[in-house]
Parts: structure tokens; sequence; C-alpha cells
């Protein structure tokens, strides 16, 4: 079809160019146009014929290209599918991890909170064990000494008891005003003594008449006594001594029996 439209214009040429020779240089409105009128009218074609080849082979090369962009994004899109599957699970095993990673920190929360509490029991206990054991230590620090000096108070209880059974001896006119100075002095010395112990946590205790208690008496003797209840103290031998509370020296005590 080219070749047929450049035949057709080749002649169209010649016979213009035949005619113009022929002719007198002034054109008449009926004569035909000059070659270059032709010519723009053929370049037209030709040109408009080449672009329509050019863009049908741009559809085809935009058709191919859009097919395999086509492909590409399905290929993405599964690859993408197949990453979210792997994500989706990703997570719940690491999940699965921090459950387990939680459960054992808070076993060892639990075993850690047992110690501390047994720790600090020991240590209240240690605490209360230590002040107990300081108290004794400084409630008692005397107990050999108040021992030692127990047996001088007695002797002064039994010079007293002497004296008082002398004065009570004399008649009233014959009254030894010595011995009963003397006794007083000593009575006055007995309880200046037994005050200051006192001070220092010893005491004396006089069980007469009093139940018979073997944690604070010593019977030495036992036997019925008429008008007296069982088990009762009747006689003390000798009086007992009590360091803060507790017993230092038991008193030694007859106690009524029953017939």
């Amino acid at each position: 079809m080219l070749k047929q439209v450049i035949s057709r214009s080749t002649r169209a040429i010649a016979s213009s160019s035949r005619t113009v020779a022929q002719r007198p240089l002034l054109r008449s409105q009926f004569s035909p146009a000059p070659l270059t009128s032709l010519q723009s009218r053929i370049l037209p074609s030709i040109r408009w014929y080449s672009e329509q080849k050019d863009s049908a082979e741009k559809k085809e090369g935009e058709g191919s290209t859009s097919q395999v962009e086509a492909k590409d994004e399905v290929k993405n899109e599964v690859k993408e599918e197949a990453k979210g599957g792997e994500a989706t699970n990703a997570p719940s095993s690491v999940e699965a991890e921090l459950k387990k990673k939680l459960e054992a920190k808070e076993r060892e929360v639990i075993e850690w909170k047992d110690k501390y509490l047994r720790s600090v029991a020991d240590f209240r206990n240690l605490q209360d064990r230590t002040q107990r054991d300081m108290k004794a230590a400084r409630d008692f620090a005397i107990q050999k000494f108040a021992k030692d000096l127990v047996d001088s108070v007695d002797n002064l209880d039994r010079a007293l008891t002497m004296g008082q059974e002398k004065i009570k001896a004399t008649a009233e006119d014959q009254k030894n005003e010595d011995l009963i100075n003397f006794y007083e002095g000593v009575k006055m010395t007995e309880t200046n003594m037994l005050q200051t112990l006192a001070k220092h946590g010893l005491e004396r205790f006089d069980p007469h008449g009093e139940k018979f208690n073997p944690n604070e008496h010593e019977a030495t003797f036992m036997t019925p006594v008429p008008d007296k209840e069982d088990n009762t103290i009747f006689h003390v031998q000798q009086k007992g001594f009590k360091l803060n509370g507790r017993v230092l020296r038991a008193a030694k005590v007859g106690v009524v029996k029953s017939q």
C-alpha cells in the first residue's frame, strides 16, 4: 500500500512538472497545485501510518509488560500471604515461650518470698531470744553473790529470834536494856539489808500457813497436826529467797499430814 501511494505521488509530480513546463509562469485559478502542496499532503499520511504502527508496537509492549507486572504482583501476594502465615505462627510460639518464662519467674518469686519470710521469722526469734538472754543475764548477774549473802541474812534472823525469846523470858522488872538495844539495832540492820536486797530483786518469803508448793518449798518432815488442814505448812525451819521472781533457795518447812 505504501508503494502504491508513493507511485501515485511520483506520477502526479511528473505530470505536474510537464504542465508547468508547457504553461506560462502565471497560474490561473484552475491550474494544478505546486509540488510543495502535494508533498505536504502525502507526508502526513506516511507519518500517520508510521505513528499508528509505532503505537501498536507500544501497546503490544505495554501489554506484555502489564502481564509481567501482573505475574510479579501475584508472586508478591503469594509471598506476602506466606509471610503472614509465618508471622501468625511466630507470635504464638513467642507467646508460649514468654508464658513459660513468666511461670518460671513466678515460681522463683514464690521461693524467694518464702525464704525471705523464713529469714525474717528466724531473725525475729533471734532478737527475742537475745533480749531474753540479755534480761536474764542482767537480772541474775548477782545470783552467785545473792546465794552467798542469804546465809548472812539467815544468821541475822536467827540472832533476832534468840534475842526475842530472851527478852520474853525475862521479867518486866529484870529487863536488860542493853539486850533490848542490841536487839533493836540488829533488827534495824536486817530491815535495811532486806530493803537493799529488794532493790536488786532479792526478796525473802515466809510460807507459814500456806499450801505446800514443791516448786517453792522443801518439806523436811510431815506430821499430823490437829485443827490443821492437810498439806498445810505449820512450821518454817528456814525461810526462802527469790531473785527477780525465780526461786533462789526453797524454804525448808514442816507439812501437815492427815492421819
